[in-house]
């Protein structure tokens, strides 16, 4: 199903019954990517999948600045209102909890709670976020010259994705040719207008949240055990699961694991 919300198509799909949570996925990923995690909740919940901007098969402007993380939770608060979701849960991985903790502080008044895997703030100072977005420039060229063949290729090798080498050779696949199918304008505008560089730091806007927060990493996942380490400190209503042995992407490392974490959360929420 699509809907035309300020100029940008998305592409999105809702299953399941009862309350609803609105699913956003990471860099380089699409709505499918919630398949096994939505098949665990689908009894109780109703799940909205969406193809962020720039992926899938959702619109995929050619200014990056259409891509900004504020923009983009604009745009998903007025896909939720035509859906007739006027409050519901957010659960978002990577870059899409990124996307979720920014509408979590944009508009508190919808977001009954918020569930983060593996994601951050976003960056504290202007220096940190001037070296990514330097980063970022980077590796969107780096797309735009090579193609997406070779990117996937690329990013299917970095170390935040290791522990995914554990997977059998048929989730591998299922994962890269999802993968294949972003296009070059898509994931380098992603990645200059959503970047953790773009973004406004969240840090200080945490202790003011007044909804439930979920923080899932796995134990393997060095760099955001620690982001979560100091976000659990200051978030007023804040659970923290950590998975043992599992990395990044826990709800493709474990899925059964993950979808009982989102469970027993929403049952207290």
């Amino acid at each position: 199903m699509e809907l035309t919300i300020h100029d940008c198509r998305y592409h999105y799909e809702v299953i399941g019954s009862g309350e609803p949570i609105l699913l956003l996925h990471g860099f380089t990923g699409d709505h499918t990517t919630w398949a096994d995690t939505t098949a665990l909740l689908t009894d109780r919940y109703q799940c909205i999948m969406v193809d962020l901007l720039g992926h899938g098969k959702s619109s995929c402007p050619e200014d990056p600045k259409r891509y900004d993380i504020q923009l983009v939770a604009r745009d998903l608060k007025e896909l939720m209102h035509q859906l007739t979701f006027e409050r519901f849960h957010i659960l978002g991985y990577s870059m899409g909890g990124r996307l979720a903790l920014t509408m979590a502080v944009l508009f508190p008044e919808i977001v009954q709670s918020v569930m983060l895997e593996s994601t951050s703030p976003g960056l504290k100072t202007e220096e940190e976020r001037a070296a990514r977005r330097t980063a970022d420039e980077k590796l969107a060229m780096k797309i735009e010259t090579e193609g997406i063949k070779a990117f996937v290729d690329f990013w299917t090798n970095i170390p935040l994705f290791a522990t995914q080498k554990k997977l059998s050779l048929a989730k591998q696949k299922v994962i890269r040719h999802q993968r294949l199918q972003n296009n070059v304008v898509g994931l380098s505008g992603s990645l200059k207008g959503m970047g953790t560089g773009s973004q406004p730091s969240w840090w200080k806007k945490l202790s003011a949240l007044k909804i439930p927060v979920l923080l899932v990493t796995g134990t393997l996942d060095e760099k955001f055990t620690n982001i979560a380490l100091e976000m659990n400190k200051q978030l007023p209503q804040v659970t923290w699961k950590e998975v043992s042995r599992k990395g990044h992407a826990i709800h493709v490392e474990d899925c059964e694991e993950f979808g009982t974490i989102i469970r027993e959360f929403l049952v207290y929420t």
